[in-house]
């Protein structure tokens, strides 16, 4: 886990109460201004995402802003009544909300899988179902795809760099 982002995949076990224990390296990575304060919420792909909360509260202000679009009602409903600010007890323990466990599908063990600026609380199964998908090719998109369109995005002319190798490409296949 680095200081400036969230990696690397550890399992936990949830014990009667709802409760698993933090990573240390992950608690670390949560800490601001002395203080272990992060926010559980429903994020996208039927995880559980524990955000900082300085990003927290950035989301809660740029949405406050957009409050009153009509379309993004129940978004908003759904998503801040399931927000829980939240730490870790004296042992590192966190306690996973029934509404939040039973949302995702979270049986007694999960996945936390490090995402840049947030930490994801997976079923254990349904991480594991979808790794095997994703590094067999059977998913939806292949890994090579993926990496390929994620890593474009590292260059800001990486859409006009497309458009060029398209045109070369179509051009080769004219000739």
């Amino acid at each position: 886990m680095s200081a400036s982002f969230f990696c690397g995949t550890y399992t936990a076990k949830l014990d009667e109460k709802n409760r698993f224990v933090l990573p240390q390296e992950l608690r670390y990575g949560l800490v601001e201004d002395g203080k272990l304060e992060f926010t559980i919420a429903l994020s996208m792909g039927g995880c559980l995402a524990i955000y900082k909360k300085k990003d927290i509260d950035e989301i809660v202000a740029k949405f406050r802003a957009k409050q009153h679009i009509a379309k993004f009602q129940k978004f908003f409903t759904l998503f801040f009544s399931t927000l829980m600010p939240t730490t870790c007890d004296k042992v590192g323990r966190v306690s996973i909300p029934n509404v939040l466990k039973q949302g995702v599908g979270i049986k007694s063990e999960i996945v936390l899988a490090g995402a840049l600026n947030k930490i994801e609380l997976w079923p254990k199964e349904r991480y594991e179902e979808d790794l095997q998908k994703f590094l067999s090719g059977n998913s939806e998109t292949s890994l090579s795809q993926m990496m390929e369109e994620a890593f474009s995005l590292l260059t800001e002319d990486a859409p006009q760099d497309n458009l060029e190798n398209v045109i070369d490409r179509l051009q080769t296949v004219q000739l």
